[in-house]
């Protein structure tokens, strides 16, 4: 089936899947009838992907690019650029939003969408298709999108991706804390999710099938009342006799000093295996997190850590980092 917009990225492996891709072809709105996504991996060849493009006809390509993937998509779309210089080629995510100026991969593409991108790319893409008008910039930015406005992706999951995929999910964006060594500390404002909606698109994700849920959120537990609505909804789902859980596997990243009692008693009650916790401590030095402007309770952080193990049967992958100032 040929698009006149393709989306694509190419993973670490196949088990994952592209939230953001997904998040821009739902609001392509009148156009999205008129997109395609496609995924590939990191193991895939530039020369194989490139072919698989271009077989497709697309006018314009997105490429979701991230650290992970950043060389082998500069390597297809250097491809792209040497058959088919006609293609449009679009380039945003993590990887490209930042000290774009520097980047190779940046000058060989059209554009470049920085930050969150639905309405930018959406606005590029009717432009384009419409009259062949393109910005006079490289390198776009502009206003976050109205988070309460965006069309959630979450339909866009295939039955094949329920089946043998992880599915990435947020309830929220952005990251209330201005570490200086993270490219999430320059995110302008923490916005969730409709409440209401996201749960009811989680609902019929469990009715298909899903049962593997990644939260995306750098802040799961920010908004604790948020937080316990959905824990709640995920242990309704978790049933009470099934000792595994029924399948259920949630993954949270949290801040480490904030589990205040009411996430406590949740926790305790999922059965082993059904919950992942990221844990960034990032440094256990409070003189290092004075200079890298992190705030966090050391021991509140160590109570909290203390109880995850001795109360609870969650998995908790707690980080530190080297060689910070």
């Amino acid at each position: 089936m040929t698009a006149p917009i393709l989306l694509t990225t190419l993973n670490a492996t196949y088990f994952h899947c592209a939230l953001g891709l997904r998040s821009l072809q739902a609001n392509l709105r009148e156009l999205a009838p008129r997109s395609r996504l496609v995924e590939f991996t990191i193991n895939d060849e530039p020369r194989d992907i490139a072919a698989r493009i271009l077989a497709l006809g697309p006018v314009v390509v997105g490429f979701g690019v991230y650290i992970w993937n950043v060389q082998k998509t500069r390597e297809v779309i250097a491809i792209l650029r040497r058959v088919s210089p006609g293609t449009l080629v679009v380039i945003g995510g993590p990887e490209v939003s930042h000290e774009s100026e520097t980047q190779s991969i940046v000058a060989l593409a059209d554009h470049t969408l920085c930050g969150e991108a639905e309405d930018l790319f959406y606005a590029l893409c009717r432009d384009y298709l419409a009259t062949g008008a393109r910005p006079a910039s490289r390198v776009l930015s502009g206003p976050l999108p109205d988070i309460a406005a965006l069309a959630l992706p979450y339909p866009l999951y295939t039955d094949e991706d329920i089946a043998r995929r992880v599915l990435y999910v947020e309830a929220s964006r952005g990251c209330p804390y201005k570490c200086e060594f993270c490219l999430s500390a320059l995110d302008q404002a923490v916005r969730g999710v409709p409440l209401d909606a996201f749960l009811a698109e989680m609902d019929a994700l469990w009715v298909r099938g899903a049962r593997r849920f990644k939260f995306v959120d750098r802040t799961f537990n920010l908004a604790i009342g948020s937080c316990v609505r959905i824990l709640e909804f995920f242990l309704d789902r978790q049933g009470a006799d099934a000792a595994d859980g029924g399948g259920l596997f949630l993954h949270f990243e949290l801040v480490p000093d904030r589990l205040p009692d009411a996430l406590r008693g949740l926790l305790r009650r999922f059965v082993p295996g059904a919950v992942q916790l990221e844990i960034g401590i990032q440094t256990w030095s409070p003189e290092v997190s004075r200079r890298i402007g992190r705030r966090q309770d050391y021991a509140r952080i160590g109570d909290n850590l203390a109880f995850l193990r001795r109360e609870t049967a969650v998995h908790i992958h707690s980080d530190l980092i080297v060689g910070l100032p």
